[in-house]
């Protein structure tokens, strides 16, 4: 079964002016250029700010957004996503599915990485093996795959563990590295982050195959990147150099947007948001977005953490996870919080996400019935608790936590915010595999913007293959770990929908976490770039045209 997817200046006064007419001829071209296509530099350099730094550089190292997004302006994929979010090819120009447990994948020739080397079947081998490492960020990307095959230099075969539907939905963002590179410099292993392996030349070093290299690097001061002349794709942007700097205060980022220091800055803070409109030098950039902001509770700890309970764990009580959620108000906390920039979730997936259960409504904001809960379950005076959270992460996340710390206080709940920079934050919440979080804020995109990959990273219960890796709390369903991989080898749509609703629905009733709402995507923008808006956040340069 095949199916295709698809000199001196010295010189006398005569050779002056055949010069001058030599220099005129050269310079025509690029002054008609300027004059046919007005507004576009021929050398332009895009300066942008982010709140935190790019956490690594090392592609395989960390399962987070930002992070990836840049470094895919750097690395590339088999695959790759347009600004619709619909896949096309990178690295691989065609696959097929040869058997329902086996793909075969023809890669492009004559790539090059920056560095020179020529890419082939190697370089994928090499990154199947490094990202499925125990430490690897992205080895859920993978889960599905047994093994990699070499055919020839440029195809592949992916050996899968079962039918596997989505498999390439993941993979834009499972970056190709050179494998002659990373032995070359000791890099073979992934970077481990919580340091138990040490330093790695990867984590500070890059060698992709994307349309723009890395040329400096300062942690948490600078990074400055220029285009890759061996790009194997078509440049769409006139950029010559990108200069990335991150900016943590709100105030300082938007002051570099106002004074032009900064084309981009990003996330643009809600209270900001009129101001800029009024600049006719600046405009804010919005739409919804795909992000998911939601509360965990440590349900597998037989006493909770960071309390002043004993001997008991009140968030393995239904009662006390529903009283949880009916004391937050998700309306004010998106008018006053998010100034409208957002929208209340009733699960953990936004509506443009396959396998979003339409029917499935948020539980009714009841403060009374919050209390009665509490007094069922057998806590009339409530309980404390630490709720952990990021101060650099999503929009205005300590805010959200104070506010929620403030609602749980009306029903007894007396909340410790622990807000932290996302580097702690992520440290604080997993190490090692344990549960070490009473309760917690995080948000999630899925990659593959399918249900199954939120059900799986987030909801089922862990396992060796790296199921429930970001299951922080250690929620557990029998039903649901039954479900998820029914779900990931169903390939008729609507059983498979209708599969996910059943484990949509199933995380509902057991209130195993507390959506909160899907948060905007935020950019503020000098005029004299156009930048395309996605969905994911994700910015990618090789897009962006400025204009001077």
């Amino acid at each position: 079964m095949t199916q295709m997817f698809t000199g001196s200046d010295a010189g006398s006064s005569v050779r002056k002016p055949l010069f001058n007419r030599l220099l005129i001829g050269l310079l025509l071209p690029l002054l008609c250029l300027s004059v046919l296509t007005p507004g576009i530099a021929i050398a332009s350099t895009f300066r942008y700010a982010y709140q935190t730094d790019v956490n690594t550089l090392d592609p395989h190292a960390l399962n987070e957004s930002f992070t990836l997004s840049f470094l895919g302006n750097i690395y590339e994929g088999l695959v790759r996503r347009n600004t619709a979010l619909e896949l096309e090819p990178a690295l691989a120009v065609r696959w097929e599915m040869l058997e329902p447990t086996r793909w075969r994948f023809h890669l492009r020739q004559g790539v090059r990485f920056h560095n020179g080397n020529a890419f082939n079947a190697d370089d994928v081998i090499f990154s199947y093996r490094r990202a499925a490492d125990q430490f690897a960020g992205v080895r859920n990307r993978l889960a599905a795959v047994a093994e990699i095959r070499r055919i020839d230099d440029h195809t592949v075969d992916v050996v899968t563990r079962r039918p596997s539907p989505t498999l390439i939905a993941e993979w834009s963002s499972w970056y190709i590295m050179d494998r002659e590179w990373a032995e070359t410099h000791g890099a073979m292993r992934v970077t481990d982050l919580g340091e138990a392996r040490g330093e790695n030349f990867a984590n500070a070093h890059s060698n992709g195959t994307g349309p723009f290299r890395i040329v400096s690097r300062e942690p948490d001061i600078r990074t400055v990147a220029e285009p890759f002349d061996g790009w194997w794709d078509r440049s769409r942007h006139n950029l010559t150099r990108v200069v990335f700097e991150p900016i943590t205060a709100d105030a300082t980022r938007m002051a570099a947007l106002r004074t032009g220091a900064m084309d981009l800055v990003y996330p643009l803070p809600v209270q900001d948001i009129a101001r800029v409109e009024s600049d006719p030098r600046t405009r804010a950039l919005t739409r919804p977005g795909l992000r998911t902001i939601f509360l965990g509770m440590n349900q597998h700890a037989e006493e909770l953490l960071h309390s002043d309970i004993s001997e008991r764990n009140p968030f393995r009580d239904r009662r006390v996870r529903l009283a949880v959620y009916q004391a937050i108000d998700v309306v004010a906390i998106r008018d006053i919080i998010l100034r409208g920039q957002g929208r209340p979730a009733a699960t953990l997936v936004a509506p443009e996400i396959e396998g979003y259960p339409e029917d499935i409504e948020r539980y009714a904001h009841d403060p009374q019935a919050a209390r009665r809960l509490l007094a069922d379950a057998g806590y009339p005076d409530g309980f404390s608790v630490r709720l952990d959270c990021p101060n650099d992460r999503y929009i205005n996340d300590e805010e959200i936590c104070a506010a929620i710390g403030t609602m749980l206080g009306r029903v007894g709940i007396r909340v410790m915010v622990n807000a932290q920079p996302r580097s702690l934050f992520f440290r604080t919440i997993y190490s090692d595999g344990k549960y070490l979080t009473s309760f917690y804020l995080l948000g999630w995109s899925p990659s593959s913007l399918d249900s199954h990959n939120v059900l799986y990273n987030l909801v089922g219960s862990r396992n060796d293959n790296g199921q429930g890796v970001f299951n922080y709390g250690g929620f557990a369903d029998p039903a649901i770990d039954a479900l998820i991989p029914q779900i990931a080898v169903e390939t008729d749509q609507s059983r498979r929908r209708a599969l996910i609703r059943e484990a949509w629905q199933r995380l509902h009733e057991a209130v195993g976490y507390i959506p909160l709402h899907q948060q905007n995507v935020l950019w503020g923008a000098s005029e004299s770039v156009t930048v395309p808006l996605r969905p994911d956040n994700h910015l990618f340069w090789r897009a962006i045209v400025k204009h001077e």
